[in-house]
C-alpha cells in the first residue's frame, strides 16, 4: 500500500469521444450493463459498417462477439440490483465531477448495493453514511438511494479535494475518518482500513478495467 493512487483527471466517457471513430450505440446503458455483468451477465459486442458498437447481455445474430465472461461467482441481493442504481451514480458523478467508476467502487465495497444495509457501528444505506457524516452532507434518509448517493459522493468529492486527489488517503479517510490519516500521516495502521482501501482500489480496477479492454479490440 506504499503506491499512491491519483485521482483521473479524464473520466471515462470523455475518453471515448476524443476518438470520433468510435461511437457507442447505446450511450450511459453502457455503463449499467457493464457494472450488470460484474455480478452475473455475459456482455456481447457488434461493430456495424460505420464502426457504431452496440453491446448487449442478449445477442440476436451471429455477429456478436463476447467480451466479458460471467463471472460464474456467488451472488448477493445487492450485486444483482446494481444496474438500478446506474442512474443515480450518473447523475452523481455528473454534478460533483467524481469518477463513476470510483463511486461504484466503493459502494460495491462498502454495501453490495444493498440500499437497506446498515453496519454493526451505525453506517447506513448504500455508501455507508454514518449519522455525523450524513448530518454534514444534509442527509435527512440514509436508507433513500438518492439522498445516501448525493451524500456519499459530496464526502467523497471533499475528501479527494483535500488529499489532493490521492486515491489511497481519500479511501482511508472514508473508512477510518480524517483525524486517523492525519493523526498517522497516511494510511491508518489498521487492518480493516488497509484491507478496505485495497478493495476499492480493486473493485475499481475491475470496473474500469473491463470496459476499456473491451473497446480496445476494436479500436480502427
Amino acid at each position: 500500500m506504499n503506491e499512491r493512487r491519483r485521482y483521473p483527471i479524464e473520466v471515462f466517457g470523455l475518453n471515448l469521444m476524443r476518438n470520433q471513430k468510435t461511437l457507442l450505440a447505446v450511450g450511459s446503458g453502457l455503463v449499467a450493463l457493464f457494472a450488470y455483468s460484474m455480478a452475473f451477465a455475459d456482455v456481447y459486442v457488434y461493430k456495424d459498417n460505420q464502426g457504431v458498437l452496440t453491446f448487449t447481455n442478449a445477442p440476436n445474430h451471429s455477429g456478436y462477439r463476447r467480451v466479458i465472461k460471467e463471472s460464474g461467482g456467488p451472488l448477493s441481493t445487492g450485486s444483482m440490483t446494481s444496474a438500478s442504481y446506474e442512474e443515480l451514480i450518473r447523475l452523481a458523478s455528473g454534478r460533483r465531477n467524481v469518477d463513476a467508476d470510483l463511486i461504484r467502487a466503493v459502494i460495491k465495497a462498502e454495501s453490495d448495493f444493498n440500499s437497506s444495509a446498515r453496519s454493526n457501528k451505525g453506517a447506513m444505506g448504500l455508501m455507508q453514511l454514518m449519522p455525523d457524516t450524513a448530518r454534514l452532507h444534509n442527509v435527512n434518509d440514509a436508507y433513500d438511494p438518492n439522498e445516501n448517493v448525493e451524500g456519499g459522493v459530496r464526502h467523497l468529492k471533499m475528501l479527494l479535494e483535500r488529499y489532493q486527489g490521492d486515491f489511497t488517503l481519500s479511501l482511508a479517510a472514508y473508512n477510518a475518518g480524517s483525524g486517523a490519516v492525519e493523526k498517522h500521516g497516511g494510511i491508518p495502521p489498521f487492518a480493516e482500513t488497509r484491507e478496505y482501501v485495497r478493495r476499492v482500489l480493486r473493485f475499481y480496477e475491475s470496473y474500469r478495467g473491463a470496459v476499456q479492454q473491451s473497446l480496445q479490440q476494436f479500436r480502427p
